[in-house]
């Protein structure tokens, strides 16, 4: 239209240059808008479904319940094998903009069938470990055969819960009982295998993108181990893994630094800074004196400008590599 009103002089060059800025630069990109949209209405309709279904137990027979789960789980995976891109080692692209989503909703709504059978029907007897283990056997293939970095998180954390770990970031300290020494073990051990499984996963080269969501559940069920481990051995063996903590901390900042990644660096550095600052309140409990109080004051206070200017510095020197 502007083009035609330069045709007939209605308008100069230097004009029709400024509009042409314009549409240019007004154009945006709403990709990641719309990606977490679809990821929220997946969720969303899991878990609206699931709350309808808990609602109407006793008006809607069980059988119907069953065939409708069992429906929306097979027609989406029937979708995801129909539309598939050929399988790879590295990273593959979604072939349809609905794929990722139907896929997650497809092992979504398988777990919800399990859990419902095991609910309604134990159809696992009293093995509720049994129940919770068959999911597994679909979640791990699945996000390597379809490439699904949602399917590999609920994978973990569905292994996770096996053990008897919850493991999302605020379910970590709420609803997990760290005074239980077998919990501590169990969230050590399945943090060392994210980690191995992060290892191999890059030496390989066999899903090598996996190995961010390996590293970032591994660094955070160690960390949180390490620091119930201190608060649960804390008069007895409480240096012992405040050291394993600093091993950690001290193998995932070489992992930051070499990755250049400003996320790592930061969570190592809080959860260094609080297995730190515990071994400090400890010892200065045991002198017990009013000085004690003034040192942990200025404890406090340097130790945080302190951590304020490593990370500033930290951040200066990955930037200054360009890479993030």
């Amino acid at each position: 239209m502007f083009e035609k009103f330069h045709a007939e002089g209605l308008i100069s060059d230097a004009s029709l240059a400024k509009v042409g800025d314009v549409s240019i630069h007004s154009v945006f990109s709403v990709h990641w808008e719309l990606k977490t949209l679809l990821y929220l209405g997946v969720f969303l309709l899991s878990g609206g479904l699931s709350i309808w279904i808990y609602q109407h137990l006793d008006s809607i027979d069980h059988t119907v319940i069953v065939f409708g789960i069992a429906l929306v789980c097979v027609g989406s995976f029937g979708y995801c094998l129909r539309f598939r891109a050929p399988f790879s080692w590295g990273k593959t692209v979604s072939p349809t903009i609905f794929y990722d989503y139907i896929l997650l909703l497809a092992c979504l709504t398988f777990v919800t069938l399990i859990a419902y059978l095991q609910f309604q029907y134990s159809l696992f007897g009293n093995s509720l470990r049994l129940a919770g283990f068959i999911p597994l056997l679909i979640l791990f293939p699945a996000a390597y055969y379809f490439d699904h970095l949602g399917v590999l998180s609920l994978g973990i954390t569905n292994l996770a819960a096996w053990l008897g770990i919850v493991a999302t970031p605020l379910g970590l300290w709420r609803s997990n009982d760290f005074s239980d020494t077998r919990l501590i073990y169990a969230g050590l051990g399945l943090g060392i295998l994210m980690v191995l499984a992060a290892l191999l996963s890059k030496k390989s080269g066999f899903k090598a993108h996996f190995a961010f969501t390996y590293e970032n559940f591994g660094i955070h069920l160690l960390s949180i181990s390490c620091l119930a481990g201190m608060f649960h051995y804390f008069n007895d063996y409480w240096p012992l893994w405040l050291l394993l903590l600093l091993g950690s901390v001290a193998w995932f900042y070489r992992r930051a630094i070499f990755e250049r990644s400003f996320y790592f660096l930061v969570i190592i550095s809080l959860y260094g800074y609080v297995g730190i600052s515990t071994g400090v309140i400890r010892i200065l409990w045991m002198i017990n004196d009013v000085g004690a109080i003034y040192l942990g004051l200025f404890y406090f206070i340097l130790s945080a400008i302190g951590m304020a200017l490593f990370l500033v510095k930290e951040n200066k020197k990955m930037k200054a590599y360009g890479r993030l």
